[in-house]
């Protein structure tokens, strides 16, 4: 399982593994499982697995969230299931169905986890009074990482770095090329201090100068305004397609910088930029409550 977040949630003093694959949850079984079995989990999800209403509930998440389920097989597993000769484990669903809403993994650090409507439905089958306690824990963890990390979208950092690649690959592939290693450098810093002379009025360094006292907690990009990220990410996409076409960074900088003033009286009084700011203004609200 190549998960990029793992964390875990406690209910009734257990703890409960959850990883997150591709910006999904997957809530472990294994722990849950404990709840019945602390010694054997895997028999309460085999258990579970072999009832031919769990069997119907899995077909159908799969029919709905997965365009490679293989529903022969399935129909297969589901005339069986009830039989006492029956079984069925995570690693034979995965494998005959091709299944996504169950993951396992054998070995050290392995465990079966599951997407959390699944889970959800295995911990009522554990306990109803224990789901309940599962899903309160879950929905207070996503709501701490939500705010704590900004929904993984903030609008004074998001806006900042929308487009960044395509402005320095712009700059890679038609400045860079022609300059040593030490110039590279320079280039670069000289191109972000472009747009933050046309807009800003100042290069990065002249605002640490200016602000000494917050030259250790960010940049200038992290303590302007909506407004000014808005239109810097727009002056992003301009002065690369200027590059592109070798304009004189001179010339490029009284460009963006008319651009800059135009933008800024168009957007200032904008409805849908009201809008936006109302949103990151309650983002920002949610966030200082939880801190």
């Amino acid at each position: 399982m190549n998960n990029n977040i793992k964390t875990e949630i406690t209910v009734n003093e257990q703890k409960i593994s959850i990883i997150r694959i591709d910006n999904k949850e997957y809530i472990s079984l294994t722990d849950l499982a404990r709840y019945a079995n602390p010694e054997e989990p895997k028999i309460p999800i085999y258990s579970w697995m072999r009832n031919s209403d769990v069997l119907e509930y899995l077909g159908l998440w799969e029919q709905l969230n997965n365009e490679s389920f293989k529903g022969h097989e399935f129909e297969t597993f589901e005339n069986e299931a009830g039989k006492n000769s029956f079984y069925m484990s995570p690693q034979k669903w995965i494998k005959e169905t091709n299944a996504i809403g169950i993951v396992s993994k054998s070995g050290n650090n392995g465990g079966t986890y599951a997407r959390s409507d699944i889970a959800f439905e295995f911990a009522s089958w554990l306990s109803p009074k224990f789901k309940l306690y599962v899903i309160q824990e879950f929905q207070r963890l996503k709501k701490n990482e939500a705010y704590q990390n900004k929904v993984d979208w903030h609008a004074n950092r998001v806006l900042a770095k929308v487009n960044y690649i395509v402005h320095t690959d712009a700059i890679k592939n038609f400045i860079v090329p022609t300059l040593t290693e030490k110039q590279k450098k320079y280039v670069y810093a000289s191109e972000a201090d472009v747009l933050n002379v046309a807009l800003f009025g100042m290069t990065a360094k002249e605002w640490r100068d200016n602000n000494p006292e917050l030259k250790d907690k960010g940049n200038i990009r992290d303590y302007t305004d909506l407004l000014h990220l808005v239109i810097l990410n727009n002056l992003e996409n301009i002065n690369a397609e200027l590059i592109e076409v070798k304009i004189p960074q001179r010339e490029r900088l009284v460009r963006l910088n008319n651009i800059a003033k135009k933008q800024m009286d168009l957007l200032k009084n904008n409805k849908s930029f009201k809008n936006l700011e109302y949103i990151e203004n309650e983002i920002e609200k949610n966030i200082d409550m939880l801190e």
